[in-house]
């Protein structure tokens, strides 16, 4: 006999992951939670109706997606008030995660539904896993802009914020169809030396991880097709370098003629990114060795 969950006494949304690839990766719970809920809300009914198919679940399917989501939301929030479990799948994947489901869920708390999740299957987080780079910290971006120029925008924006002293590995989902551009954008705003991983079709049998810098990659997909749902992941930035000795002293005294020793070690920090503490105190060796004052 199936052990059922306990789903909310008055009603509420539980936000059930489901199969990235293979259709066997579905826990007894998610199972037990969407036999149990009134409806499911799903991303798309064709997708969904195999899944249930396969698991010889029968229950009522509610289409909810990026176009009507906002319109719907009212009247599901009212349903569940009303005492009714929904449950909220996407097509594949953990629900919300660059899927629709976010204003739902909002609205629900907001209005104080009960809301729960059943875990399972993520591509980003497997793909990290099997990208042979640094767990973590890590980035989760999702999809990046499919127009060329709000691409480039936005790569060169998460250049700037590595600049700023983010480090960590950088995670995206993409369309197979523009993989190639986005590894070439991708290797022109972050580096082509950049350690990378593209995987692909995950969970399923032409499973594939293909590893190498973003150039290599970048080049491979150029005249290799990606097929399959694509996870590309970047490995973190290089630390900056160490700004040498001379010039760090050079670029302390233009700057200590013309503000205070405090303002100079500053800026100089800011500028070039190296710890304040250790440019301060550079700073203070060259004031006291030109009998300066430390004002």
């Amino acid at each position: 006999m199936r052990n059922l969950i306990e789903l909310p006494p008055s009603g509420g949304l539980t936000l059930v992951a489901t199969p990235i690839g293979n259709l066997d990766d579905f826990p007894p719970r998610a199972r037990a939670a969407l036999e149990q809920a009134a409806a499911i809300l799903c991303e798309d009914t064709r997708v969904t109706s195999r899944l249930l198919a396969r698991h010889s679940i029968s229950a009522t399917m509610i289409a909810l997606h990026d176009h009507n989501e906002a319109e719907m939301a009212p009247r599901l929030v009212a349903r569940m008030q009303a005492g009714e479990a929904l449950a909220l799948v996407s097509d594949a994947g953990t629900p919300l995660v660059s899927d629709p489901g976010y204003r739902l869920a909002r609205a629900a708390i907001a209005a104080g539904v009960p809301v729960t999740a059943i875990p399972g299957p993520n591509a980003a987080l497997m793909a990290l896993t099997l990208s042979g780079l640094p767990p973590h910290p890590f980035l989760f971006h999702g999809f990046l802009p499919p127009k060329a120029a709000a691409r480039a925008a936005e790569i060169a924006r998460m250049a700037a914020l590595e600049a700023a002293g983010l480090s960590a590995t950088l995670i995206f989902y993409e369309a197979p169809h523009r993989a190639a551009e986005a590894l070439a954008a991708l290797a022109e705003g972050l580096g082509a030396d950049r350690p990378a991983a593209l995987a692909r079709e995950l969970t399923k049998r032409f499973e594939e991880v293909r590893r190498g810098t973003l150039g290599e990659l970048a080049a491979h997909y150029a005249t290799h097709e990606a097929r399959g749902e694509v996870v590309l992941c970047v490995g973190p930035a290089p630390p900056p370098a160490e700004t040498a000795a001379e010039t760090l002293d050079a670029t302390l005294r233009d700057a200590m003629a013309r503000m205070s020793v405090r303002d100079a070690a500053a800026a100089v920090a800011a500028a070039t990114g190296l710890p304040r503490k250790r440019v301060y105190a550079r700073a203070l060796e060259l004031s006291s060795e030109a009998g300066g004052s430390t004002a």
